[in-house]
């Protein structure tokens, strides 16, 4: 099924607002025809991308490795098994999401019946991130093709050999009349979002998303915004240290050494819990990376050279100069830095104002632990909190009182795996959710359809109006009428 795929600037062919705009009217043809509304033709793009991961698990790790230098243990885990788990369970549930839902009606369209149906919303733009290439890149297309979309797809330039493996890949497994690719930089970006969408969903950072909104507004075009911000970690002293601190790390170093949406971005504890936290976050850090973590095999290095200044410039704050009380070390060359602790970091250095993405790990300190709600609560709503804790009031509290995306009590991260609750942001940290049946309503519209016979047509609703109608009106709005007329044919009020 595959042909044709949309080449990056540069490449052999250019790719402007003219080719956007022939790009888009094509696949606007494709889905005018009806082409991606078929249950077979969905249940194939799914079957297709379920294929491409299994038969090229190795080129994914290989794609993987050059631009992160990423694991191979986290490249299956947390990309090629995640998006294979993603299409099962869409092709598992495919036909029963497709089903119209039932819905009630009232007794003003007495007699009628009414249902919800999942409607496709026509040809929709995917923008991914640079940090989980392939997976943020698939997870949304498969809720797009399951609910019927045509789809262009624009992997992110930051992590070019993913970015051209999707481009190879896709044009080979899937329908290129419905389904395209378009690489390239800020250039293609830029024409992609002087279309005119039906929805536009984007993965990265605020300041981006912003511009996505804004492009957006032109044609009223809805979006969903997976952003990040700074998620906490609450530790209290009430709990498993080992655990707690193993959990935390994989979370933030086992989770692309801190180059992660979710990943944990500081922790708060109380000030006499906070010697025995570190202490063990040096002792399970050591096991996990050795001695000279710099070249640990299991850390994914930084991406590029331009984050690896951003973080070193975070680090260099005068504001943060003593604080660190474990790593600190890097290596440019190599673009590696190792994981770092800092322990009572100021909460005005440049540390604690913007998401840190990357391997280092500020705490804070307080005197009680209930203090972190409103340093929590200050902040931008995060994309994910944490709370580590064997204390039952104490959790009650946090997940009432707390605001962010999502939550996670005793472990980080693990929500990202569960598809039956959406996976989303709120605020700062973004808009709108998807994940297993979410990701397919994100990309539906839920069009009401109501049914009525031509029975039951009461004059009651027409001209000439008279005083009768209108007391009979009123009984009938505020259930008095109903009631007579329950009690006379036995009607149920529900």
């Amino acid at each position: 099924m595959g042909s044709e795929v949309v080449e990056k600037s540069g490449g052999k062919a250019s790719f402007d607002v003219g080719a956007a705009a022939e790009l888009v009217e094509g696949l606007r043809g494709a889905f005018a025809a009806g082409r991606t509304r078929s249950y077979h033709w969905r249940q194939s793009q799914l079957q297709g991308l379920l294929k491409m991961t299994e038969e090229h698990e190795q080129e994914i790790a290989d794609s993987l490795r050059a631009d992160l230098s990423k694991p191979e243990f986290e490249s299956f885990v947390y990309e090629a098994a995640m998006l294979k788990n993603s299409c099962r369970l869409a092709l598992k549930e495919l036909k029963r999401w497709m089903v119209p839902e039932k819905a009630k009606t009232s007794v003003t369209t007495f007699p009628s019946s009414a249902e919800i149906l999942s409607e496709p919303l026509g040809v929709v733009l995917i923008i991914s991130a640079w940090n989980y290439p392939y997976y943020l890149s698939l997870d949304p297309v498969v809720g797009a093709i399951a609910a019927g979309n045509a789809v262009v797809l624009k992997p992110s330039e930051v992590a070019p050999a993913t970015s051209s493996l999707l481009a190879k890949l896709v044009g080979e497994y899937l329908d290129a009349t419905c389904i395209r690719v378009v690489e390239g930089a800020v250039p293609e970006t830029s024409a992609l979002l002087e279309q005119k969408w039906d929805k536009i969903f984007y993965t990265g950072n605020g300041r981006v998303g912003r511009i996505i909104m804004a492009a957006a507004a032109k044609h009223l075009t809805p979006v969903v915004l997976e952003l990040g911000g700074k998620s906490p970690a609450v530790v209290d002293s009430d709990t498993d240290l080992k655990v707690s601190c193993r959990r935390i790390i994989v979370g933030k170093w086992g989770c692309n050494n801190g180059q992660a949406c979710v990943s944990p971005d500081y922790i708060i504890t109380t000030k006499d819990y906070a010697p025995k936290l570190v202490d063990a976050f040096k002792h399970e850090l050591e096991k996990f990376y050795g001695k000279n973590p710099l070249g640990s095999k299991d850390l994914s290095r930084i991406v590029n050279s331009n984050h690896f200044s951003r973080l070193s410039k975070l680090l260099d704050d005068d504001k943060v100069s003593g604080k660190v009380v474990h790593g600190g070390q890097r290596d440019e060359s190599e673009l590696r830095i190792e994981p770092t602790i800092l322990l009572d970091v100021p909460r005005d250095s440049l540390i604690m104002e913007e998401e840190i993405f990357g391997p280092l790990l500020p705490i804070l300190t307080v005197t009680k632990i209930e203090e972190s709600f409103d340093i929590i609560n200050s902040g931008t709503k995060p994309l994910a909190a944490y709370l580590f804790t064997n204390d039952k009031k104490l959790k009650e509290k946090f997940v009432t009182c707390v605001m962010a995306g999502g939550m996670v009590v005793n472990d980080t991260t693990v929500h990202l795996a569960v598809p039956t609750v959406p996976f989303g942001g709120v605020g700062e940290s973004g808009m709108g959710a998807y994940h297993g049946k979410f990701s397919f309503d994100a990309f539906s519209h839920k069009k009401a359809v109501v049914y009525r016979s031509f029975m039951g047509d009461a004059a009651l609703r027409y001209p000439p109006y008279t005083s009768l109608k209108l007391r009979l009106m009123r009984a009938l709005i505020t259930g008095r009428l109903f009631t007579i007329l329950g009690a006379i044919f036995g009607l149920s009020s529900d």
